[in-house]
């Protein structure tokens, strides 16, 4: 098996797979909540994401301050250990944005996982945005890619989705369930911001499917939305699953660290789903990837594409994985 040829390449086109995430993106703005999350990663290793909230986070006229202390926690070798920090600065519009990117660039770009831009009111902020963070890093000599994620809460970003998608710096796409609403001026009810009604509101459904539509056809990952419920373990498991399995989502966020591995179970597959990814994928390399016939069912390079997903979305959750299936597939685990 560690002979034949490897699934990325066997499966997919230069540049056809998508970027892979974890699959938590953990927002914090608080210095002891950043400082537990930061310590959580720590011992769970990079399963999630953490981004350091510049925007709700930071008090008012306290910007500077509040960026000082994200970049102490941001340039920490021990408890940004695993180099999947990012931070989402104030919005393109707002008179902070560029000293928030200047910043962070400046004295920590080498240690930024990506930076999320929020609010977005249509493409050409992304455009804007992207345009300005790219020059601060060639002002600064900063050699590593930086990734950008935006949200999508705006009338005007939700009407350029596509394009938003589309554009080359963008990396992830995520859902601003609460400003979307608000957005509304009160012609969606507060209803549809609680765990029932973001999945059946009409409105709230088409944003939140047209969103994920847009990301998967251009290879970005699509982030769902928070779930305030937070002291509710059923009602944060039963969101991402719906999330994970009816909405097309591959990632989420959480807002409090008992949401972590709730998501991440979530949206892990069971160990039914690994087991039969893992016999159709060794039977399909065995096969070089010629059509084969596992359990009176028939299988070829689409089907093998999908069970392939499902083994990497377990690697990617932690999930237990044999050990030849980890050195065939994945170097270790």
């Amino acid at each position: 098996m560690s002979t034949a040829l490897h699934p990325k390449l066997a499966l997919f086109e230069e540049g056809d797979a998508a970027t892979l995430l974890p699959v938590v993106d953990h927002y914090c703005g608080v210095e002891a909540r950043m400082l537990k999350s930061l310590e959580l990663q720590g011992e769970l290793g990079p399963v999630f994401d953490i981004t350091l909230d510049c925007e709700d986070g930071a008090p008012i006229g306290g910007e500077a301050e509040h960026m000082q202390l994200v970049l102490s926690l941001l340039n920490d070798p021990q408890l940004n250990r695993h180099g999947r920090v990012g931070v989402r600065v104030h919005p393109f519009d707002h008179p902070a944005f560029e000293a928030d990117v200047d910043a962070l660039i400046q004295s920590g770009g080498e240690r930024l996982a990506y930076l999320m831009l929020p609010k977005p009111r249509q493409l050409a902020d992304v455009q804007a945005g992207c345009a300005f963070i790219d020059a601060a890093l060639q002002r600064h000599g900063t050699a590593k890619p930086l990734p950008i994620h935006t949200l999508i809460e705006t009338h005007g970003a939700l009407q350029d989705v596509r394009a938003i998608a589309a554009h080359p710096r963008i990396e992830s796409l995520s859902f601003g369930l609460m400003d979307f609403v608000s957005a509304h001026r009160g012609a969606i009810p507060r209803s549809a911001m609680t765990l029932e009604g973001q999945f059946s509101h009409p409105l709230v459904v088409r944003a939140k499917l047209e969103i994920a539509a847009a990301a998967h056809a251009h290879g970005k990952t699509p982030s769902h939305c928070v779930v305030t419920e937070f002291k509710s373990v059923s009602s944060i498991e039963a969101a991402a699953s719906r999330a994970a399995r009816e909405f097309g989502y591959t990632r989420m966020w959480s807002i409090h660290p008992s949401q972590i591995q709730p998501i991440i179970e979530a949206f892990a597959p069971s160990v039914a789903e690994i087991d039969e990814a893992i016999a159709i994928v060794q039977a399909a390399q065995a096969a070089q990837w010629a059509p084969i016939q596992y359990r009176d069912t028939l299988h070829d390079r689409a089907s093998y594409r999908y069970f392939w997903q499902v083994l990497e979305r377990a690697h990617r959750t932690g999930q237990t994985l044999p050990k030849e299936v980890c050195r065939a597939y994945f170097d270790a685990c």
